[in-house]
């Protein structure tokens, strides 16, 4: 044997005698986390379903890129309330309408918590209505929210009628806007513009003006907003692996990116209330954003700050500009998808309200197939598939099953759209589904249809929105016909996040007739 080969034979029988313990140590330690994992698993089981959860990561590589559709599949195995591991959080998820109803309507308390997620605490300035643990402070907060938004948008002929004239505007311009994009036989993608359109809407609401669509700065912070639900969706990582912003991932990165344009989204509207309450007048109401300053900072009882103004704003705004900016995006790429479907939206229009006017709200209840094909947008593109996660405020039965007090609850809505106890043929998108044999709306059934939440969380806009999604389509469908690009297959996929946005898609809108004048 060579001195080399002695000397390593030396080494190694030292390395050896040194390694082999740590290495013994190591594998013991595993063997008892496996172990501990198991019986920790099989615990859990006895109280509530669910698949196995891995160390460190739980069951956070099975979602995929889907959530909401591993949900609905893992339902199919362990029922419609099961439980997960993400991280170091074990989480409950509902599934199916009748679950998803006795959890958020009747135990509507028990299920109206938030949890205390990092991400969360970030929006708004750390005072958000929508993100924000369910408290007494919390009740005033959304009562107010709630009675101002219906005071500008319904509680009198005079405010319904400014906040239906604010929609027409939008619609009009957005009308004139696509005619100009489709000159001379051009394609083009709607979203920036659909975006800016609704975000102008609740924009005149609050504070009694818009943007205009060129405005960069509006837009760049629009397309803050469009990433925002790319962290706060549901099972965001940094959330319930909190570790992961200790050290470069790309998980850190998202979630720093999301800090930076929160505040700067945060920072703007913040600009725009401070400068409201600077020039404030009791006597002289420009928007929602003086009467919210009237109502929580000339009235000491409520028991909020000038804090909770600024983050009931920004709160109106991001969820105002958002559904309604997502609904419209779809709309339009199903109207060129289905070609039969839009020239029966279009005869509608055409024999119910004529060409010599726009369409109103008071033209609502003869185009019943028009609110039809809008419930069908959001109930089979389901595009707020999973909701804010909720967390429970006090030990619960849901299903027969026990939920524990402090458990982070993720509530996949679009199985409820999908549920085939509800609708016939749920993967056929048939807007007549929702029309009864006298052509009416069957409201039972547009009851069924969940984008909006349910219970103590939810949504407050939901009405507004559903007002603003009608007029807007009515006066779109009137004067502009949607094509496909040639040769282009206008996929029904998405990018997940809060709200699901279609892939990027081209089409072209011909007017139906000259421009009508305002």
């Amino acid at each position: 044997m060579s001195p080399l080969e002695t000397e390593g034979s030396s080494l190694i029988k030292e390395w050896s005698g040194q390694v082999q313990p740590a290495l013994v140590a190591t594998l013991a330690f595993l063997f008892c986390l496996e172990a501990c994992l198991w019986v920790r698993n099989l615990r859990l089981k006895r109280r509530l379903p669910g698949p196995f959860a891995w160390p460190v990561v739980g069951n956070a590589m099975q979602l995929g890129q889907m959530p909401h559709i591993t949900f609905s599949r893992l339902a199919k195995k362990y029922g419609n309330v099961y439980q997960i591991r993400l991280g170091g959080s074990d989480i409950v998820v509902l599934n199916g309408s009748k679950a998803i109803r006795e959890a958020l309507i009747e135990h509507s308390t028990e299920f109206a918590g938030r949890p205390d997620f990092v991400s969360f605490k970030e929006v708004s300035g750390g005072n958000s209505m929508t993100f924000s643990n369910y408290s007494k402070p919390w009740k005033t907060h959304r009562k107010i929210a709630q009675s101002t938004l219906r005071a500008f948008t319904s509680a009198n002929t005079q405010t319904k009628k400014a906040f239906e004239g604010h929609i027409v505007a939008e619609a009009t311009e957005l009308v004139d806007i696509f005619h100009k994009l489709s000159a001379g036989g051009q394609y083009f993608n709607p979203g920036c513009d659909l975006t800016v359109a609704a975000a102008n809407v609740i924009c005149a609401l609050c504070f009694g003006k818009r943007y205009g669509h060129d405005d960069a700065e509006f837009r760049t912070l629009l397309g803050r907003v469009e990433k925002f639900g790319e962290v706060v969706g549901a099972g965001s990582l940094v959330d319930v692996m909190p570790w992961l912003r200790s050290f470069p991932n790309p998980v850190r990165t998202m979630f720093l990116d999301f800090v930076d344009l929160n505040r700067q989204y945060f920072g703007f509207i913040k600009s725009k209330v401070v400068a409201h309450r600077e020039t404030f007048d009791p006597e002289v109401t420009r928007g929602m954003s003086d009467s919210i300053i009237g109502v929580i900072e000339g009235n000491g009882n409520t028991g909020l700050t000038e804090a909770h103004t600024e983050s009931t704003v920004a709160d109106l705004i991001g969820a105002g500009l958002d559904t309604i900016s997502t609904a419209l995006h779809w709309s339009c790429l199903v109207l060129a998808k289905y070609p039969a479907i839009q020239t029966k939206l279009q005869e509608l229009i055409d024999r119910e309200v004529g060409r010599a006017r726009l369409p109103t709200m008071e033209d609502r209840s003869a185009l019943a197939y028009l609110d039809a094909f809008a419930y069908e947008i959001m109930r089979y593109i389901s595009f707020v598939p999973v909701t804010i996660p909720h967390a429970t405020t006090s030990d619960v039965m849901v299903d027969g099953l026990l939920i524990p007090k402090d458990t982070v609850v993720f509530v996949n809505q679009s199985s409820v759209n999908y549920d085939p106890m509800t609708w016939k043929d749920p993967l056929v998108f048939e807007p007549s589904r929702f029309l009864d044999e006298n052509g009416c709306l069957d409201k039972d059934l547009t009851n069924n249809v969940m984008i909006f939440s349910a219970g103590k969380r939810r949504c407050i806009g939901d009405q507004i929105a559903k007002v603003e999604l009608f007029l807007f389509l009515a006066i779109l469908i009137h004067q502009c016909h949607f094509e496909n690009k040639p040769s282009q297959d206008l996929s029904l996929n998405y990018t997940y996040g809060l709200t699901l946005k279609p892939l990027n898609y081209k089409i072209s809108a011909k007017l139906r007739g000259e421009f009508l004048p305002g």
